[in-house]
């Protein structure tokens, strides 16, 4: 958070930020909104993320890891897991930020009523 705090995070550059190695470091990137159909539900294993909305909204889905089917098994090199299944969808306005953890499926950048551009920080935090 300390990260974010004092940035200027609409003239940050996109791409990845090392803060502390890879244990602890940010992702700016900058994106069109889509269709709910068109986005994968997706976890990892290795980092938390803290995603941080700095421009446009955007719609996120969320559900226990558990209660999903995986689709593509684990991948250690990307931190990534693909599922799919139905969760609990909710609105993520610019200014705020939600923190998804290993047990947490989530589907990030559906479009919330009209696709728009949306500029986004990712905090990956790791757990192990």
């Amino acid at each position: 958070m300390r990260f974010l705090k004092p940035a200027d995070l609409h003239a940050l550059a996109l791409g990845k930020k090392v803060i502390n190695g890879e244990r602890l470091f940010a992702i700016v990137s900058e994106y069109t909104t889509q269709a709910e159909a068109s986005v994968k539900w997706e976890a990892h294993r290795r980092y938390i993320d803290i995603q941080y909305l700095v421009s446009g909204s955007e719609s996120m889905a969320y559900q226990c890891v558990s209660k999903m089917e995986i689709e593509t098994q684990y991948n250690e090199i990307n931190d990534a897991l693909f599922l799919r299944g139905a969760g609990s969808r909710f609105l993520v306005p610019s200014g705020f930020f939600v923190i998804f953890y290993p047990q947490d499926a989530h589907r990030p950048g559906i479009t919330a009523g009209r696709p728009q551009a949306v500029r986004k920080v990712v905090v990956k935090v790791i757990v192990k």
